[in-house]
């Protein structure tokens, strides 16, 4: 994925994220479905913001971006800030 497919998946998972929210508000999901749904939503997020990251240091210290990998989410999940 280049930068404006990993940013627009961003933005669509974002939207899920706020639709899952309203649909717990407005009662037509549960909570624990919720909280699995956004659990997994988080993972992916995490994922492609790390992608991101990848893609922008290997371009700024002259290496092809190209070549950023999805990391698995146990790693990526296990960065401390």
């Amino acid at each position: 994925m280049d930068q404006e497919q990993i940013l627009s998946r961003i933005t669509a998972m974002v939207d899920d994220e706020r639709r899952l929210r309203e649909a717990i508000e407005a009662g037509r999901i549960d909570s624990r479905t919720e909280q699995e749904r956004l659990g997994e939503l988080e993972r992916q997020l995490d994922q492609c913001w790390d992608l991101l990251r990848q893609r922008r240091a290997k371009a700024e210290f002259g290496e092809n971006p190209d070549e950023a990998q999805v990391r698995p989410s146990s790693e990526v999940e296990g960065y401390l800030g």
